[in-house]
């Protein structure tokens, strides 16, 4: 597997993820759809019903020989060659001459690969309502936990937790919408022959197309060029799109665990060692993972994107790389998914730390509020200008900003000193962020994740 590994992906359990990404997994699924194939094909009458029944039958993995399958792999030299020559042998010798029946190796292999992501589709999902769980579950216990919103770096306006993970679960719940939007088109049959216009097959051939496609839940091509790639290309790139969300999230908490933040931490399992040579760390080794893995996926995307516009009705050069580009994809978002729901349902938040962190500047986080509660007499550019040179002063001759404020003569015109502590309160100043978070947190359980 080309995913990036680390110690901590041995203990989380991949629910069968892993097994549909194995050799074994990718010959059953070309055994599937051979068999899938052979039957559509007698109910349409093209191959005898015996002859169907037993290619059904043999395709199996535990009944084809796979020491002569790699034998025959290493003296051809062709991909899918030997399969048949094996299935072959499996069946009768009756039926083994309707084997692969009018249709070409990218038939079978394409389609076999887009039923086993639509399998995997359905595990992936799973992790990502669980981790939609997680994150309703502390959106709501967290909708009012104050904290620093930071913009390029900086302390912004407060916010609160509950809020931060409301801009996940919503950027999460597109993910799936698009995911699940785009299976119409991703998740297809393709048996159109060597160039899709049904050469060898004719009409017959469409409603055999049509038959596979009801045999795996899958959809069926409405041109089955072996030219189209841009459905597979958008596979991948809607698990770019998911995995940018996670990605967010580690990074967050990547940065955000460190001792000069401390807002929050992975859990901390006794035992667990973080460097060889530093025995007082413990890193966020599962924010990590996300992180690594993320980084490889884009990278998959860029070479398809390279790729896709390869000329004429097919090209192997193109074909090669979106085989193993699919493979990696979902190694790698695999990888990721496992990580987050952990990290999701583990992760410890440190509200003390937060709050001390938020009120660092000791008010300033809140001149935005002060200068609107000036614009209604000044106007807001002269508000803005206002409070602006009080914040500069404060921050560059190291005077309190509450002090600034209260020689300021036209903040004491409009304001009493308890309404200047009142405006310097970040916890007075959150917007809708409690709100947005539990609205967020329902939204999930109405979507039926929770």
């Amino acid at each position: 597997m080309r995913a990036l590994y680390d110690s901590k992906s041995k203990t989380i359990h991949d629910r069968g993820m892993k097994a549909l990404l194995s050799q074994q997994a990718r010959v059953q699924s070309w055994l599937d759809v051979e068999a899938a194939l052979a039957l559509a094909q007698a109910e349409q009458g093209m191959i005898p019903e015996d002859a169907a029944q037993n290619i059904a039958d043999n395709c199996q993995v535990e009944k084809i020989d796979l020491d002569e399958m790699e034998r025959l792999l290493r003296e051809i030299g062709h991909g899918f060659v030997p399969v048949i020559k094996v299935l072959v042998k499996a069946c009768d010798a009756e039926s083994g001459k309707y084997v692969h029946y009018g249709v070409t190796t990218q038939n079978i292999q394409q389609t076999a690969q887009l039923y086993l992501a639509k399998q995997f589709n359905v595990l992936l999902h799973g992790f990502v309502s669980d981790t939609l769980r997680n994150l309703a579950t502390m959106a709501q216990e967290h909708q009012s936990t104050l904290m620093a919103g930071r913009t390029h770096g900086k302390h912004a306006l407060p916010i609160t937790w509950g809020y931060k993970v409301a801009v996940w679960i919503d950027e999460l719940l597109s993910a799936q919408q698009r995911m699940q939007e785009a299976e119409k088109r991703v998740f297809t049959v393709m048996m159109g022959g060597a160039v899709g216009a049904f050469h060898a097959t004719g009409e017959t051939g469409r409603r055999v197309q049509d038959s596979v496609a009801q045999q795996l839940g899958m959809h069926s091509m409405a041109i089955p060029s072996r030219n189209s790639r841009v459905y597979r290309m958008e596979y991948i790139n809607n698990l770019c799109l998911l995995a940018t969300t996670f990605h967010k999230i580690a990074e967050e908490v990547y940065q955000t665990s460190g001792e000069e933040f401390g807002e929050v931490s992975e859990a901390f399992t006794k035992g667990t060692v973080g460097s060889s040579t530093m025995p007082q760390k413990v890193n966020p080794k599962l924010a990590k993972g996300i992180i690594a893995n993320a980084q490889k996926l884009y990278s998959v995307l860029t070479s398809c994107l390279y790729v896709s516009p390869r000329p004429f009705e097919a090209d192997s050069s193109a074909y090669f790389i979106f085989d193993a580009n699919i493979q990696e994809s979902m190694e790698c978002i695999a990888e990721i998914v496992m990580r987050a729901e952990e990290l999701t349902r583990t992760l410890v938040i440190n509200r003390e730390r937060m709050l001390h962190n938020v009120q660092l500047t000791h008010g300033l986080i809140n001149s935005e509020k002060i200068m609107m509660h000036l614009v209604a007499k000044l106007g807001k550019d002269a508000a803005h200008e206002r409070v602006y040179q009080l914040a500069m002063r404060s921050t560059h001759e190291g005077i309190p900003y509450a002090e600034v404020l209260r020689h300021d003569p036209v903040i004491r015109q409009n304001f009493s000193d308890s309404e200047i502590d009142a405006l310097l309160d970040p916890a007075h100043y959150i917007g809708l962020c409690a709100e947005m978070a539990q609205e967020t947190a329902n939204r999930v359980m109405g979507n039926n994740h929770g």
